[in-house]
C-alpha cells in the first residue's frame, strides 16, 4: 500500500524543552515481520514537570518499535469469532504500551530507592502518554493511553477519535462540564492515565476501517489544545503534501501560543500517484520560491533554446 508519511515535532513557544517523542516504522524497516504492508506511528508526550518525561517518551517509542520484529497476526475470516478488541495486532498493541509502563515504573522505583539511599529530597515520577497505530491496507489498529490523540478523515470530515484521559474530558462525560468549557478549562492539561506512573495500566484499543484517499493524525495535547478541531479539518481540506500538513499544523499551533510541544503525524492512504505527484512537485517548486507561471516561463525558455540552437545546427552545420 502506498503512505506518505510525515512527521514532525517542535518545541513550541512557552517549554525550554522538548519532551515529545514520535516513530514511523515503514514496511521497509529492518527486521520487519509484523505485516507485509503498512506502518507503525507512534507518538508520546513526557509528562512535563516530572523528573525525565523526555526519557519516559522517548523509552515508550523505543518498545512500541520492538513489536515490528513479532510474527504478524492474521485477520479472522468470521468477524464474530473473536472480540473487537482483540482483532489483529490489537492484543500485541496492548500487551507492548503494558510493558512500556511496567519498564518505566520500575525505573521510577529504581530511582526512589537511590534516593532514599542517598537521602536526597523525592523527584516526581516520570511518566509519558503513549499512542501507537498500526496501519495496514484495510484497517488502522489503535493503542492509547493519555491524552495524544488520533484521528481519522475522510473527505474533509473528522470520522473518528480517540478518547482523550483527561480530567476535563471525564467532567464532560459526567455531564458537570460542557465540551466549550473544557476546552477553555487551564486543568485541561491534567492526564487521568498515563504510562510509567502507576503499576498498573488499562490501554483503549481502536480498530477502523480504512480506505483509500483518507487521511490520519497521530498529535500531542500541544496541537489539540492548541488548535480546534475545525481548524485543523481546515488544514486537511486545503489539500497538500503529508510533511505541508504537518508543517502548517504546527505552524498554526505557535501561532495560537504555542504553550506545549507540538508533535504532528499525518498519513495519506493509498493517495492518487498522478495527484501526489503533482503536489510534491508543487511543494518542491515552493520551496526553491518558484511559481507554476515562473516554472513555465523557464519551460518555455528552455523549449525556446532548443529550437535556437537545433536551427542553427540545421542552416549553419559545422564545417
Amino acid at each position: 500500500m502506498r503512505l506518505d508519511i510525515a512527521a514532525q515535532t517542535d518545541i513550541g513557544r512557552r517549554k525550554s524543552k522538548n519532551e515529545d517523542s514520535c516513530g514511523v516504522f515503514r514496511d521497509d524497516t529492518p527486521g520487519l515481520r509484523l505485516f507485509d504492508e503498512g506502518a507503525l506511528l507512534c507518538v508520546a508526550d513526557g509528562l512535563g514537570g516530572h523528573a525525565g518525561g523526555e526519557i519516559a517518551s522517548k523509552l515508550a517509542v523505543s518498545i512500541m518499535r520492538d513489536i515490528l520484529k513479532l510474527d504478524p497476526v492474521p485477520e479472522p475470516t468470521d468477524p464474530t469469532e473473536v472480540d473487537e478488541r482483540d482483532a489483529g495486532p490489537l492484543p500485541i498493541l496492548r500487551q507492548a504500551i503494558q510493558k512500556a509502563n511496567e519498564s518505566i515504573y520500575q525505573t521510577n522505583q529504581d530511582v526512589v530507592m537511590q534516593n532514599l539511599n542517598s537521602q536526597e529530597g523525592k523527584n516526581r515520577p516520570m511518566g509519558t502518554t503513549l499512542l501507537s497505530a498500526i496501519v495496514t491496507p484495510k484497517y488502522l489498529y489503535v493503542g492509547n493511553v493519555g491524552d495524544s490523540r488520533c484521528y481519522l478523515i475522510r473527505d474533509g470530515d473528522i470520522i473518528s477519535v480517540t478518547e482523550d484521559h483527561s480530567w476535563v474530558d471525564e467532567q464532560v462525560k459526567l455531564g458537570l462540564m460542557s465540551k466549550a468549557e473544557a476546552a477553555t478549562d487551564r486543568r485541561k492539561n491534567i492526564v487521568t492515565r498515563c504510562v510509567g506512573t502507576h503499576a498498573d495500566i488499562t490501554v483503549d484499543t481502536y480498530r477502523w476501517s480504512i480506505v483509500p484517499g483518507d487521511w490520519l493524525l497521530l498529535c500531542t495535547d500541544g496541537l489539540v489544545n492548541m488548535v480546534p478541531d475545525r481548524d485543523i479539518v481546515k488544514e486537511f481540506r486545503r489539500h497538500g503534501t503529508a510533511a505541508e500538513i504537518a508543517q502548517r499544523l504546527v505552524a498554526l499551533a505557535n501561532e495560537n501560543g504555542g504553550k506545549d510541544n507540538i508533535t504532528v503525524i499525518a498519513a495519506a492512504v493509498s493517495p492518487a500517484v498522478p495527484r501526489l505527484i503533482i503536489l510534491r512537485l508543487r511543494s518542491f517548486l515552493r520551496r526553491g520560491g518558484f511559481t507554476w507561471k515562473g516554472m513555465i516561463a523557464l519551460l518555455a525558455y528552455g523549449i525556446a533554446c532548443f529550437a535556437a540552437g537545433y536551427l542553427l545546427h540545421m542552416f549553419f552545420p559545422p564545417a
